[in-house]
Parts: structure tokens; C-alpha cells; sequence
């Protein structure tokens, strides 16, 4: 007797449509990301006329002031006040969603996760490398290679919210899936690559008030859910003691902001009536604190971060012969779409994954250029790179800010006219299916 073959392995589709609900989902996200996007460019177009008016010394006496608590390590400046303390909330909603997409989301399903983690260490991996490339020669200025490796998500949603009204939910799904793996590569680079002199007993004694937090909220969740002062009164002040010992320890602080994220629990417990009775605690605090974030802190970081005096043409020919700005723009520009872009296609060719049908390789293409916009993190990671307010994280901004504002360009280029094909045939299809309904009205009106 013949044996029948072995069953085929189950084909992956590349950007195949999530589920209903965690679309849902995603779009709500989106449509806040669009807000805090817009809240974000302004912070930073105002930061940049101000430091570069006549009265530019009032901007940079206000970035430069010092105040807070000498002995805990606490006396900062405004600036660095919005890149360790605000930026922790961000980096809060960070740490909520990753754990959100890898306990319940659809990444927890491998089938589904391997080509956005694949193609976002891609898009982290060629942009570092080009970054190295160019600065090469220069000892001082290559410990910058990171600064181009993060996606900016608010900013890049925002964009494709704008320009990409039609195009296919899975290429949504794609650019903030990419950007959430994005950013943990980012956090994690931050904690390996950017902590310096490090101080065990604060670090020691962090774990006391992160244990305490992760005790209470996993064991009272639904108390946590139900009352919203709760959270404020108790969790919160031990969430400020994790940050403060973090910071005292060397680590930059806003990883706290992630590890706190992690600590919140996604799924209900049985005494709240287990996953099917509704959102889970760390799903009630993103949504109590996106608000927060996407209008307060992150802007208040864009506008004490993006200010840098250009000085002119000139300062722009200096910024620009400087291998910081060059390495930054060719990396996010280039490095990004060629990282994402080619680690996609290596996927389709060296295994059973292929592209869904639903869309076509220019949509892809248009997506990982989106992707080059870095800003949030991209300017963080300058200032720890070089120092705030030093000649190299000045020029490294102006490549971060040129750097997204032609990636922008270039995807809407590309996405706007995919969205206009999207769009007439969205219409196509309505047209042919309201006229293939008319025989089926006079047919039911013959049949009565």
C-alpha cells in the first residue's frame, strides 16, 4: 500500500488581516496616535522658531533650568526633566501595549509575529550599520549608531492617518506592530548600551517598590480597574520611588517606565470573570493615560528637544559636512525601507511566507519609508549619545528632523497614490455591487 504524503506545512501570509477584534482595537489607537502626532509636530515647529527668534535666549534659559533634589540625584534641568520624568509615561505605554500585543494580541501567535519582529530588527540592524559606515573614521561621533534605529510611532501614524484613508487595514496593522517591536529594540539598546556607572543598592532597592506595584496589581486588578482614584493614590507613588531609585542607579529612567508597564496585568482575572467580561487592567490604564502622554508629555519632550539653534544657511552646510547629520539622514531615509523592506522579502523567498493579495510590494515599500520618520527616541538617544546641547547633538537633530521630514515626503508620495487606486476601486466595487443588486430588487418584486 502507498503512504500518502506527509501534509504541507500551513503557508504564512505576510501582512495577512488580524483578527476583527485586534483591528478594532488598533484603529482606536490609531485615531489617538493621529492627535498626539499632530500635538507633537507643533511642539516641535514651535521649539524650533523660538530657538532660533531673536529671543532665543529666553528659549534656551528656560530648556537649561535647574531645579529639583540635589541629594537623591533629582536637581535637572527642564530638558532633562522631559527626556527622564515625562518620557517615562510614554515609555509606561510602551511597556502595556508590548506586553498587550505578545499576551493577547495576535503577535502571541508565532505565525504572525515572525515578519513584523523579523522585518523591524531589520529595519534597526541597516540603519546601524550605515550610521557605523559613515562615521567609521571617527571614534567621538560613532557611539551615535542607535539614534537612527527607532521608529517615531506617533508621528509616523499620524502621517499615514492623513494620506492613507483607503489603504488596506493590514498595512496599518503592519506600521504600528512594527513600530511597538521597534520600540522595544530601542529600550533595550537604551538599558544595555546607555547606562553608564552603574549603582547597585539603588538599582537593589528599586526592586522593592517594582515588587510591591507588581504584587498589588496583580492581585487587586479588579479594585485597580473599578476605581479610578486608586490607581493615582497607590500605584502611583510607587511607581515614582521605582522611577527616582532607577534613575539614582545609572539606568536611564524611562526604562522604569517599561518595567512598570510590564508589571500591569492584560488579561482579567476569574474573580473579575476571566478574558471574556471586558478590557483588562492594563488595557483600562492605557487608556486613563494615552491622553497624558500623546498630549503633554511627549510634545513637552518634542518642545525642549527639537529646539536647536541652526544658525542659518551656514549652520546648515556645517550640520551637513558633519558624518552625525549624514549618517542619521542616509540611515532613516535609506537604511530603514532597505532593512524592513529587504528582510520582508527574504522571508517571501526563504520560507513558506508570501505577501497577502490584498496589496502589492509598492504598499510595503511605502510603509518602511513611513517607518524612516525617528524622532521621539531617535532624540533621546542623541542626547545620551553626545550630551545635550553639545555641537554633535545639535547637528544630529537637524539630521533627525530632516531625516523624518523627507521620509514623510517620500511615503506620501508613494501612499497617496496607492491610496488613490485604493479608492477608485473601492468605488468600482460599490458601483458593481449596487448594480448587481437592482436585478435582485425586480426579481423579489416579480416573485410577490
Amino acid at each position: 500500500m502507498s503512504q500518502s504524503p506527509p501534509p504541507a506545512p500551513p503557508r504564512l501570509t505576510v501582512f495577512a488581516r488580524g483578527s476583527y477584534a485586534e483591528a478594532l482595537r488598533i484603529g482606536e489607537i490609531l485615531r489617538k496616535e493621529t492627535v498626539g502626532g499632530a500635538l507633537l509636530v507643533a511642539a516641535a515647529v514651535i521649539a524650533l522658531v523660538w530657538a532660533n527668534s531673536p529671543a532665543s535666549a529666553s528659549y534656551f534659559a528656560l530648556r537649561d533650568f535647574k531645579f529639583g533634589y540635589e541629594p537623591w540625584h533629582l536637581e535637572l534641568s527642564l530638558g532633562a526633566w522631559a527626556a527622564d520624568g515625562l518620557l517615562a509615561i510614554f515609555f509606561f505605554l510602551v511597556g502595556l501595549e508590548l506586553k498587550r500585543e505578545f499576551v493577547a494580541g495576535d503577535l502571541r501567535q508565532l505565525n504572525k509575529s515572525v515578519v513584523p519582529v523579523a522585518a523591524a530588527a531589520g529595519g534597526v540592524l541597516v540603519p546601524a550599520v550605515i550610521y557605523a559606515l559613515v562615521n567609521i573614521s571617527s571614534p567621538e561621533t560613532i557611539r551615535g549608531w542607535a539614534i537612527p534605529t527607532a521608529t517615531d510611532i506617533a508621528f509616523a501614524v499620524a502621517v499615514l492617518a492623513i494620506i492613507g484613508s483607503h489603504l488596506p487595514s493590514a498595512l496599518r496593522i503592519f506600521l504600528l506592530t512594527l513600530a511597538v517591536v521597534d520600540d522595544l529594540l530601542a529600550i533595550s539598546i537604551i538599558a544595555i548600551f546607555y547606562s553608564s556607572d552603574i549603582q547597585v543598592v539603588p538599582l537593589l532597592l528599586a526592586l522593592l517598590p517594582l515588587g510591591l506595584y507588581l504584587l498589588l496589581a496583580q492581585k487587586f486588578r479588579r479594585f485597580f480597574g473599578t476605581h479610578d482614584a486608586a490607581a493615582w493614590l497607590i500605584l502611583l507613588p510607587l511607581g515614582i520611588i521605582t522611577w527616582a531609585l532607577v534613575h539614582a542607579s545609572g539606568i536611564h529612567a524611562t526604562v522604569a517606565g517599561v518595567l512598570l508597564g510590564f508589571a500591569v496585568p492584560v488579561i482579567r482575572s476569574r474573580a473579575g470573570g476571566g478574558p471574556d467580561a471586558g478590557p483588562g487592567l492594563a488595557e483600562i490604564f492605557e487608556h486613563r493615560f494615552r491622553p497624558i502622554s500623546a498630549g503633554v508629555a511627549v510634545p513637552v519632550f518634542a518642545f525642549f528637544s527639537a529646539g536647536v539653534a541652526v544658525g542659518g544657511w551656514d549652520g546648515l552646510g556645517s550640520a551637513f559636512t558633519d558624518p552625525v547629520a549624514v549618517g542619521i539622514v542616509l540611515a532613516l531615509v535609506l537604511g530603514k525601507p532597505a532593512g524592513i523592506l529587504g528582510t520582508t522579502w527574504l522571508l517571501t523567498k526563504a520560507t513558506t511566507a508570501r505577501l497577502d493579495s490584498s496589496f502589492k510590494w509598492i504598499d510595503v515599500f511605502g510603509v518602511s519609508l513611513l517607518a524612516g520618520i525617528g524622532f521621539t527616541v531617535s532624540l533621546l538617544v542623541a542626547e545620551l549619545s553626545f550630551g545635550h546641547g553639545s555641537v554633535h547633538d545639535d547637528h544630529a537633530k537637524v539630521g533627525i528632523l530632516t531625516a523624518s521630514l523627507l521620509a514623510a515626503l517620500l511615503a506620501a508620495t508613494v501612499l497617496l497614490t496607492r491610496n488613490r487606486q485604493y479608492r477608485r476601486a473601492e468605488e468600482e466595487e460599490k458601483i458593481d455591487s449596487d448594480h448587481d443588486g437592482i436585478p435582485d430588487v425586480y426579481q423579489a418584486k416579480r416573485s410577490s
